[in-house]
This record gives structure tokens, sequence and C-alpha cells, in this order.
């Protein structure tokens, strides 16, 4: 079994509150991280329909029936459990008592602002990163392998063929969730918005373009969307709010939280196809800020991640906020390095006053070096590691 990251930290703050909340997307690895961390608590899934109608007829005397502790899995469909869940843990006042999963983010999240502040821990699970990965005998030799594939353990841990394992995910979950959070009148046409919006990575998120290409208004493609992030398959990426005397964009940029799902829906059957793909540079920047990103929450740390933009053009494609210091990163498909890489790293840090040994340059070639103005890290070291 492939360790995951995420378990020292979430073993650590187990000691210390007595609600732990692990949410991320469906298959990520949730109940199979909890249940290896916490065998002495009894395991409950809400799938299962009976279990659920007990808890939400009678949530105290469920929960009665429990007193070693318990693991809640898909916890967002008994919200009226969580209030019960903060009487019983301030009444026992153990740690680690209650471990809720979930893969509806907002929902699940709603429900434990409004009952469990103060007494909860809250973790994201992502599927496997390439740190994970690494010295295992899934570790890739090409970076083509993990975009095509993606890095849900499923893919890892049995023998399954991307090409079919996507479509049936695409339809098994995404278009599950759709029907249970709100109500769409054409899946079909839903789809054909998830698959625009996977053509469109690494693109500003405009919601009135979404619309007037699939014929809905805006309203109706932000619902969509938030369906997307809610379920964990896509979320938005931040400007950077400062503006230094430019004009700034201030629209956030639409990414997905696994490659591997965006080839299934650009209809990319192998590595070799997404060699010759024209969205492979969009695909590559996508799969470094989630693993940039994986890096952070895996530590239990907010990730402060942004992109930069002016009005005129000049950009940055990651800036990392570290503790007040900015790590403006270029990323870049190509195998070969080229001086006009760092364009925009130079222009940030001049109008910044950023310090210029900050730049980083991530691309799909081989070799990592220190300069004087910049670093140039290879696709299997990221910056983070040097954070």
């Amino acid at each position: 079994m492939i360790q995951r990251s995420l378990s020292n930290h979430l073993l650590q703050l187990a000691t210390q509150y007595p609600v732990i909340s692990v949410s991320g997307p469906r298959q990520s690895g949730k109940t199979t991280l909890v249940k290896q961390l916490f065998p002495h608590l009894q395991y409950i899934n809400f799938e299962d329909l009976e279990l659920r109608t007990l808890a939400l007829q009678d949530p105290k005397q469920f929960l009665s029936r429990y007193p070693g502790g318990l693991i809640l899995d898909e916890a967002q469909y008994v919200p009226s459990l969580f209030s019960y869940i903060q009487l019983e843990a301030d009444k026992r006042g153990r740690a680690g008592e209650f471990v809720l999963t979930g893969s509806q983010n907002f929902l699940l999240m709603e429900k434990i602002t409004q009952s469990l502040a103060g007494r909860v821990a809250i973790f994201n699970l992502l599927p496997f990163s390439m740190e994970e990965l690494k010295g295992t005998v899934q570790e890739a030799t090409k970076v083509e392998d993990y975009l095509f594939k993606g890095m849900y353990p499923r893919l890892y841990e049995v023998e399954t063929a991307p090409a079919f394992y996507y479509p049936n995910y695409i339809q098994s979950y995404i278009e599950r969730d759709v029907r249970q959070l709100v109500n769409v009148g054409d899946l079909g046409k839903f789809r054909t918005f998830t698959e625009v919006c996977a053509s469109r990575i690494g693109q500003l998120y405009n919601q009135s373009s979404l619309g007037n290409e699939l014929d809905v208004d805006h309203k109706t493609a932000n619902r969509w969307f938030s369906i997307l992030e809610t379920s964990f398959i896509a979320f938005t990426l931040r400007p950077y709010h400062r503006n230094y005397n430019k004009r700034i964009t201030k629209s956030p940029k639409l990414y997905f939280y696994d490659t591997g799902i965006v080839c299934s829906l650009l209809g990319i059957r192998s590595p070799e196809q997404l060699e010759r793909h024209p969205l492979k540079g969009q695909l590559f920047e996508n799969f470094i800020i989630v693993e940039m990103l994986k890096h952070f929450l895996n530590r239990g740390y907010r990730p402060n991640l942004y992109f930069w933009r002016d009005q005129t053009g000049n950009e940055v494609d990651l800036l990392v906020d570290e503790g007040g210091l900015l790590y403006p990163i270029e990323i870049k498909s190509a195998q070969t390095f080229r001086p006009d890489f760092l364009k925009g790293i130079h222009f940030f840090n001049s109008v910044s006053g950023n310090d210029p040994k900050l730049g980083y340059v991530v691309y799909g070639g081989e070799e990592s070096l220190d300069g004087e103005q910049f670093k140039l890290r290879n696709w299997r070291r990221l910056p983070a590691l040097d954070m």
C-alpha cells in the first residue's frame, strides 16, 4: 500500500481535536486512509440508505450505540447529526473520537462550520502526488504518463485502463452528484459544459462566455461550475490582489484537480496522442499547479497559490505567497530551457521589488540548476520542496 503524505499530520491533530474531517474527490483514498489510521473506530458508510435513515430519524440514539467512536463516511448526507456530534464530543472529552469524510466539499464544510467550529481539524485528501509515488514501481519516467493516467489511486492499485476508468468515473460520480446537488434538466448539456471547461484549462474563467457557448445564462453556468467545485473536479486559481501600480486581471483561472479526467473529456486516448495535443502545455501547467497544491495540503498548510497578470499581458503562471515571501513560477512543458521563459518573472520582480532569487522555472526537461536570478527545476522537483 502506498503511504499517504497526509498521514503524519492527520494523526498528530487527532490527538488534539475530538473531530477530524477529511474531504476530497470520490475515490481519492479517504476511506482507505482513515480505516488504516483509526482501526479502533467503528466504520459507518452513509451511502447505506438504511444506516442513513436511522441516523436521520434519531441521531442521539444512533450515536449512543457507538461509545468507542466512529468513522462516518459521506457524512454530508446526515447534516442533522453534526450538532449531536458536537454534544457527544463535548460530553466524552476525548480526542480523535469522530472522523468525518465527504466528497461534496461545500455541503460538508457548511455543516462543519455551523456545528463543529473549534472542535474539528480539517483536511483535504486529493489523489496521489508524485511525491507519494516516488520510489514505488508505479513511479512514471515520463511526465506524459502522469498527465494521461492521472493520479487516482485505483489506477495504481488495480490494472485499470484510464480510457475505461474515467468515462465510468464521470458518469457514475459527477452525474450522480449533479442529481443530488441541483436539478439539472439536461444532463447531456451539463456533460457538454464539463467538456467545454476541460478545453479551457489554464484560461480565465468567464461564465458569460461559457454560457453563450452552450446557450444558457451566466447564472446557470456559475451554478453548474459550483457542482464541479463541490465535487472536487474543477477549481479556480485566484489572481494576486496587489497591482503594483498596474491594472491587473481580476478574473480567476480555471483548472481541474486531475489531468486524467481532462484527457478523458478531451478525447485523448493515449500518452502518444497527448504529446501531439494542442493543449499539452496547459495540461502540464495544470498538473504542476495541482502538485504544488497537494504539497501544501498534505502537510496541513493552507496553500496561498495565485497567478499574476496585468492588462498588457505580462503574466506569472503561479505565485506562491509563503510567509510573506513571493515565489513567481513559470511553467513550461518544453524539454529545453529558453531565456524567454524568464520574461514574466523578471517583469513581476521589477514592478514589485521582489527578490529576483525567488523566481523559478519548472519545465518538461531533466536538468535542475540554481542561477543567480532564478532557479530551474525539472518536472519531478517542485519548487515547494525548497520553500
